[in-house]
């Protein structure tokens, strides 16, 4: 069974840090292509950041230049750091994974994920 497992959320600052985790297991992750996004509360889920099965990466224009996504194959991980976080950042984050493809048109659409991840809070205090 395929199972996404999360970790990294917390209470931060404003202009602070934090490195989200997703431990992927259950398929051969290299086949993935991952995304993260969150959800506000009276919001709905957006994708922040997404990456190819070949590294190419995809952020929303909210967190470009502070937000980073990877992924390490040999790990089943993908990872998403966050610096320089605002209060408009406080959601809960899921990670999720693509069989398909991810491309500039599909790589946003929470339809287009597989599989999906238990979300991690993350707080950030003005």
């Amino acid at each position: 069974q395929v199972q996404l497992v999360e970790s990294g959320g917390g209470l931060v600052q404003a202009g602070g840090s934090l490195r989200l985790s997703c431990a992927v297991s259950g398929r051969t992750f290299s086949t993935y292509a991952m995304g993260w996004f969150r959800q506000a509360p009276g919001k709905e889920r957006e994708c922040v950041a997404a990456i190819s099965r070949s590294g190419i990466t995809y952020y929303t224009d909210s967190v470009k230049g502070r937000f980073t996504i990877s992924r390490d194959n040999a790990k089943n991980t993908v990872f998403l750091q966050m610096n320089s976080l605002k209060p408009e950042d406080t959601a809960v984050y899921y990670c999720a994974g693509r069989l398909a493809a991810v491309s500039s048109s599909t790589y946003s659409y929470t339809r287009s994920y597989d599989d999906w991840g238990q979300g991690t809070q993350v707080t950030v205090s003005s």
